[in-house]
């Protein structure tokens, strides 16, 4: 601001171009007299200036809410198939966010700096404490990357959650290739023997997701809602489903359908043999205390009320 108060010079600010994007500007200027508004110049900030900002912006942000550990943890429940038993529950991280991003979209931001990791222990933290009150009986599927699993600080972490180690399931849910196995196979070798189940997520969804298939051998195969969906009149996702089935059973490991939304679905899935579903139709993630206790009394019924559409 001016020595008067009446004018600004270098002050920057995030405007938003007409497809959506967002553009940082520089604007100067001051305020006309008698109160009859602004007039003033404003500029794009040159590219790099601009990452810079945005990054300190990022940076800002994750930092904030990793010393607040104001993230709260939602689960949503995983049914065994057919009879409609809870059998466990997956954890997703909530942040509180004005603007509506979720989870993936914070995750992302601290990536870009750095902070990726820092961000998964703080939500992990919060899952594991969650986790305390939900009905005994129930697995707690906790979302990781293949990096935070190799943290030396994970062990140490899960030891002391106040949970067994077979209701401990670590969801992978990275979609990128592991340049080397052998590391992550160590780090998680010692966890697997403790009981801690390994699943893979989104499995269907790219290559990635079958090497890490093939080369962690999973607990839990968790296929990816882009098969799921359509998947009562599509038989090209039929036969897909149906393999993956049986190659479950070849190794060992459990499938789940992540994603069903409608009866169909439902009655497609379980049809083809898969042993676990989730999605809206089942059941919402949900933060509430209340809902997860609720999960005590399942209901068996199909045509139950109780049931969620998207």
């Amino acid at each position: 601001m001016d020595s008067h108060g009446s004018g600004w010079d270098g002050v920057v600010m995030v405007c938003r171009h007409r497809n959506g994007a967002p553009v940082w500007m520089e604007a100067s200027g001051r305020a006309r007299p008698a109160g009859t508004g602004f007039e003033g110049t404003s500029r794009p900030l040159p590219p790099q200036s601009a990452r810079e900002l945005l990054k300190q912006r990022i940076t800002d942000q994750v930092e904030a809410t990793l010393r607040g550990r104001v993230i709260l943890t939602a689960f949503q429940p995983i049914y065994r198939l057919p009879d409609r038993e809870i059998i466990g529950v997956e954890a997703l991280a909530r942040f509180p966010s004005e603007d509506g991003k979720g989870a993936e979209h914070w995750f992302n931001e601290a990536n870009t700096v750095g902070l990726g990791g820092e961000l998964e222990f703080v939500a992990l933290e919060a899952a594991l404490n969650a986790a305390g009150r939900l009905p005994a009986g129930l697995y707690v599927a906790l979302n990781l990357s293949p990096q935070t699993c190799l943290d030396p600080r994970l062990p140490g972490l899960l030891e002391k959650a106040a949970l067994r180690e077979d209701r401990i399931v670590l969801e992978l849910t990275e979609n990128l290739a592991v340049a080397e196995y052998a590391p992550l196979t160590a780090a998680l070798a010692p966890l697997r023997r403790r009981g801690l189940r390994l699943a893979i997520d989104d499995a269907g969804s790219g290559y990635a997701s079958m090497r890490h298939i093939l080369q962690l051998r999973p607990d839990i195969i968790k296929l990816d809602r882009a098969l799921i969906a359509g998947i009562d009149h599509d038989p090209a996702r039929q036969a897909l489903g149906a393999a993956m089935v049986d190659f479950a059973k070849q190794i060992g490991a459990t499938i789940i359908a992540e994603g069903i939304e409608n009866p169909e679905e439902l009655a497609a899935v379980t049809a083809l043999g898969m042993n676990a579903g989730q999605g809206y139709f089942l059941g919402r993630p949900t933060i509430r205390p209340a809902d997860w206790q609720a999960w005590r009394h399942v209901p068996r019924n199909d045509s139950d009320e109780t049931a969620h559409t998207r």
